[in-house]
Order: C-alpha cells, then structure tokens, then sequence
C-alpha cells in the first residue's frame, strides 16, 4: 500500500479546461447528441450490409458511443458528470446493462482545471494577493471530481490543509445540465414512456445545488464530527473558517491511504474497517437522521498507524426523513424475522417495487425473496467475497425488468439513502471482508438476539 503520508494515491492524470458558459456546454451536448447520431447510422449501415435488421438499441450501445459519451460528460463535469454517477449508481439495476455500464464509466474519470484556469478562479474566491497566505500550494491537484478539484497547501504559520475549488460555470450550469442530460437519456429510446424520472431530476438538482454549495458544505462537516465526538475510529477534517468562500472549502489535510488500496492488507483489517462502516450507517439512517449520502470509495481513506478511518466530502449529507427510516426499519425487521410476506410488503411500501412487478412476476419477486432471507438465516459473519448469489437475483431482475411495465423508481429521498447502502455493500465486497451482519443490525434495530430465527430455520411459506 501507498504510504500513508503520500498525499496522492491516484492522482488526476490529465487536465482539460471546464467549459463554463452556458452556449459552450450547450454545444458540448450538441457535439455529443450528432457523435451519437453518427455512431448508430454507421452501425446501422454495418448492421444491414451484414444481412442483420438493426435494433434501435444496438445501434445506440457501441463501444465508440460509450467513450463519446463518457468523454464527453467527464469534459462537461459538473452536474453533467454528477448525474451520469447519481444514475449509474441509482437506477443500474434497472436500467439495461450496456446502459448502466456506459454511466459508470464516469466514476473513474479524472481531468483536472489548466493552471491558467485553477489561478483565475482563487484570484476571484482570494484576491490578486492570495499567495500570500500560503508557504507552498501545489498547483497540480491531488484529487479531481464531477464539481471539484483538491489541492494541498500549506499556510504561512505551518498549518497543512486541503483546499478544494470548484470548477467555473458548475453552479449556474446545474439545472441546464441537468435537463440536457435527461434528454440525452430520452434520446436513446431506451427507456420506458411511463417511467417517470421527474421526481428524480429534480431532487438530483437540489442536490447538486446543495453540493455546489461550499459553505454548507463547511457546515456539515462540521456537525457530522460534532456527531462522532468520542468515536476514536473515525477521523472528520477540521473546517478552516478564514479561507472558505462560496467556491473554495478550506479543511485540515488528513494523511491516509485509499480505502480500497486495503484488499491486499489482512483479513482482521479488512474485517474491522468494513465494521466499523457498517455500523456508521446504520447510525446514520437510525440514529443521526442524517446521512452522507455519496458511497464514493474516495470518500474515505484510512490511516495505518492508528487503524483510524478518515471521512471526505460532506457535500451530499442529507436528512433521513422519519418516513424513510421507518420503511427501513420495517423491511430489516421483517427480514431478520424471516418473514418472506412482510418482507414484500415492506418492499411495496418503500416503494422498491410497484404492484405490476408483484401480479406479473410474483414467483420471480417470491424466489428472490428466498433468497436474499437464506442469507439473512445464516450465522455467524456475512462473506462480502461469495457473491453466487448475486448472479440468481440479477437473473430474476432482468427477466422481471425486460418486462417495461414494471418499471419503477423508488421515491427520490430512498433512492438516495438506498445510494449509500448499496455503495457500503459495494466497497465491502471489494475488500472481501467477513462481518456479523445480522448482529449489527439486531443492535441498531432493538433486537434480542435469542428471538431472531437460527440457520436451520426453515422460510415461512408465503400467502
């Protein structure tokens, strides 16, 4: 692993200057709707040389039109960028595959602002003199994502910080963004008239809005550490009040080595920080009412010496409404009970699946209910690493989503908190960690362990 005071684990590999007008991000889109549009009438001309009677779909899904539009949105960043992530982490499982794959590309990309660009935008947060305040500011940053770029620097006085600086043209391109990306979806035919992704667009704006918005960032920062005061597992930087302004966010530099970089560190370590996560997140969605809603594993590193995790971006730390705590609480419980018929009725009034998907497809949403219940039966650790199940029910969604009548998006508010878990889940299963799930949650749901059923339990029969 990267040594732990290595500021750069997987520095930004290229930079590219932020279109910040609204005529040059509308023609950013415009360049990629035509580069999409030339891509399918290529492949469909390809298509009908070779015999075949292209589908609208296929001509779409190439491998050219995936890195037009990858390349596209990663030059855009900003709410363009964001909600190609927010999409391919929210609705994956229910987009098609080639779709979702194409979205999540865009978590891996990394330009970064020129420095003629980076040096305007701390002139107007900082003044003509802002070099003053530092002894050192690396103008190459250390870290580059959808709405900003971080840099370490170091005060005058001695003091190491992270500055974070928002891309130009980001705030005032979000609804716009927003809007052309929406199109561009709708374009591609590909999803369904009846669903409905309004609610979802709209709520990605207040977010991204929020996120754009670097002095209530500060706050929460804030008040999530004031949150885990005397939790010594966790580390929050510590806000510089004097050097935030709207676009730049001023914190203390925490040394740490990417989380991920942990899947070649020991089993007990692994086990201990994918628990410690968990147990954070259940925290949020049943103790704070608040939760950090973004999973990016660059969200969190991790300090070797001291076993400690360090926590990043408070942007997207939002509240957990009673509603949805509640919806949460009633699906967890009905499945720790093992319970298949409350934990289906749990799922309807979430809202994770409509009334079609259940009179069209019942035995499919009844088997993968077994399933996910003869994971919840076993005791002992949960092994993040045996994912056999996963390919059963991705085989069961499928077959239930190629049917576009039951297509449905969970309301916005659960689609974010259901973001983070998921997100958990992932990060779990790429370190292969092994964790006492079900006693977790026995804990942050009130329940005695001797009541919850035991792994020779059979599943109840379902009504």
């Amino acid at each position: 692993m990267p040594d732990d005071k290595d500021p750069v684990a997987a520095r930004p590999t290229r930079h590219r200057a932020v279109p910040t007008s609204r005529l040059s991000r509308l023609s950013g889109f415009g360049r990629l709707t035509t580069g999409i549009v030339g891509g399918m009438m290529a492949e469909g001309t390809r298509r009908l040389l070779s015999g075949e009677l292209p589908k609208l779909e296929d001509m779409i899904l190439t491998p050219g039109n995936a890195l037009r539009l990858a390349d596209r949105l990663s030059h855009l960043r900003g709410a363009a960028m964001k909600l190609g992530q927010m999409i391919s982490m929210d609705a994956g499982d229910m987009l098609p595959r080639e779709l979702a794959t194409i979205l999540a590309s865009l978590r891996d990309a990394a330009n970064f602002m020129p420095p003629r660009q980076l040096e305007k935008m701390l002139t107007a947060e900082w003044g003509a003199n802002w070099r003053d305040q530092f002894s050192d500011f690396a103008m190459r940053p250390i870290a580059a994502a959808s709405i900003g770029q971080v840099h370490r620097a170091v005060t005058r006085d001695g003091r190491v910080l992270a500055i974070k600086v928002q891309y130009p043209g980001i705030r005032e391109s979000i609804d716009a963004d927003v809007d052309n990306v929406a199109g561009l979806l709708r374009m591609t035919s590909l999803l369904p008239t009846q669903l409905d992704l309004r609610p979802l667009l709209e709520e990605a704006k207040v977010q991204l809005h929020e996120e754009a918005d670097y002095r209530r960032e500060g706050q929460q920062m804030q008040l999530y550490a004031q949150r885990l005061a005397g939790n010594d597992r966790f580390v929050v930087p510590a806000l510089d009040e004097t050097l935030t302004r709207d676009r730049v966010l001023a914190m203390s530099f925490e040394p740490g080595v990417p989380i991920e970089s942990l899947e070649t560190a020991d089993q007990a370590t692994r086990d201990d920080v994918a628990k410690q996560i968990i147990m954070l997140v259940t925290q949020e969605l049943f103790t704070f009412g608040v939760m950090q809603t973004d999973p990016n594993f660059a969200n969190y590193r991790y300090q070797k010496d001291s076993g400690r995790i360090v926590l990043l971006d408070f942007g997207a730390t939002r509240a957990v409404t009673a509603k949805v705590a509640r919806s949460y609480r009633d699906l967890l419980t009905a499945a720790m009970s093992d319970d298949a018929q409350k934990v289906i009725d749990a799922s309807l009034s979430a809202g994770f699946m409509n009334e079609a998907a259940l009179l069209r497809h019942r035995p499919k949403v009844e088997h993968m209910t077994e399933v996910i219940l003869k994971e919840f039966r076993r005791q002992g650790p949960f092994d993040f690493g045996d994912r056999a199940f996963v390919g059963t029910l991705r085989d069961d969604g499928m077959a239930i989503a190629a049917d576009r009548t039951s297509w449905h998006l969970p309301p916005a508010d659960t689609l974010f908190v259901q973001r983070k878990i998921s997100g958990t889940a992932l990060l779990c299963a790429r370190l292969r960690a092994k964790v006492d799930v079900r006693a977790i949650l026995a804990d942050a749901l009130g329940l005695k362990a001797g009541t919850m059923p035991g792994p020779q339990k059979a599943a109840r029969t379902m009504i």
